[in-house]
């Protein structure tokens, strides 16, 4: 980082970082710890380099696991730079939006798969997985849900469109985000359930249901749970752990037809690590003979320094202290980033930065150049185990 200044720059920089890093902690409240984000601030010294040109779909390949990214059909059908980017560096490509209910189905009567069928057919031209998002989920529901779904016809309504969504794709799909996001603890209902549509309007085993229509659709396709804020080492992720391990199991205990965990790994720059608690989690996760996948992988760099550099270095630290945990669990097969390059990313409108400064979540800049980020997932791919 600092490879090019003078001493005093150093110096300068060193003393300013240090200084931020407890006024910072002390801003973004008791749940992060000063020290992991002060250590991650100073890594004036830490070494990204990588070995080779490699890109990180082969760096992967190499240790058994995938890497991909999540796109929009729309940009990459008119970015030729992404086009060229994501056949270059991913081996699993998944929709963002595109076989959500909100777009796959317009109407009640009217299912849409054109924007998917684009997507399909291009992993497919490329020799690219394709990886469907999602099936079930309390958010992105068309217009006309509410007025239409009600107790009486919700049943009717979600096995159709998971048997016609599955059967449309079935054969092409390597993994389906099956159900999304069903607990949350913080709505204190039993066994930390999210108070979304589908409990409301079905119960709690909606859940199960969905697992076993989607199986009978698609028997090839690996049907996935996926969850998010299962990383970090405050009160608030832990409870969500405990929670997701007690549905997995019920789960599991039940028979159902589910083949792994998402952990969807929308980081927080500033947020902390606990290497032990996560590594317990991700164990006994795999002890229920499932394998895990990390589904939407990016850093919210929102609380972070304005400069560039500096921030690119914390960052890229968060990946790889993360992914150096997660991939030592044999069971994790896949890594996926939620976009590949920092010009399309979901978080230059949903956490922008105050000072106006572009977000850089990324592997790849706003030009589709590989940043630290970008060696950081190369590294932690070259040092994980072999599956």
């Amino acid at each position: 980082m600092f490879k090019n200044s003078s001493p005093n720059r150093r110096r300068f920089l060193y003393i300013a970082l240090s200084g931020l890093a407890g006024a910072t902690a002390i801003a973004v409240g008791k749940n992060i710890d000063p020290i992991y984000y002060s250590h991650t601030l100073d890594n004036s010294k830490r070494d990204f380099r990588v070995t080779g040109q490699d890109p990180l779909k082969k760096r992967a390949a190499a240790k058994g696991l995938i890497y991909g990214a999540a796109c929009g059909q729309g940009i990459l059908a008119s970015d030729k730079n992404l086009k060229a980017s994501i056949v270059r560096e991913c081996g699993v490509l998944t929709p963002e939006n595109e076989l959500k209910w909100q777009f796959v189905r317009p109407r009640p009567d009217v299912f849409d798969f054109s924007r998917g069928d684009w997507m399909a057919s291009f992993a497919r031209a490329h020799n690219m997985l394709f990886q469907g998002h999602t099936l079930v989920w309390h958010q992105q529901l068309p217009e006309w849900f509410k007025e239409v779904v009600n107790r009486q016809n919700a049943e009717k309504f979600l096995v159709e469109h998971i048997t016609t969504v599955t059967k449309h794709y079935a054969g092409q799909m390597h993994a389906w985000d099956v159900v999304n996001e069903a607990i949350k603890p913080k709505d204190g209902l039993k066994a930390g359930l999210r108070q979304s549509p589908w409990l409301k309007l079905l119960g709690p085993d909606y859940i199960e249901l969905a697992y076993r229509v989607a199986a009978q659709a698609d028997p090839k396709a690996m049907l996935v749970y996926n969850e998010n804020d299962l990383e970090h080492n405050t009160p608030e992720h832990e409870a969500k752990r405990t929670a997701v391990l007690k549905l997995l199991e019920r789960l599991k205990s039940r028979g159902t037809p589910l083949h792994a965990l998402g952990i969807q790994s929308h980081l927080l720059g500033h947020g902390s690590l606990n290497p032990r608690k996560l590594r317990n989690f991700l164990s006994d996760v795999a002890s229920l003979g499932l394998k895990i996948l990390v589904t939407e992988l990016d850093v919210i760099d929102q609380k972070l320094p304005s400069d560039s550099m500096v921030r690119d270095r914390m960052i890229a630290a968060m990946y790889e202290d993360y992914l150096s945990i997660v991939l030592d669990e044999r069971a994790v097969i896949a890594v996926l980033t939620w976009g590949l390059s920092d010009k399309h990313t979901w978080l230059s409108m949903v956490t922008p930065r105050s000072d106006g400064s572009p977000v850089r979540p990324l592997p790849l800049d706003s030009n589709f150049k590989p940043k630290l980020v970008w060696n950081a997932i190369a590294r932690a791919f070259d040092q994980a185990p072999k599956r």
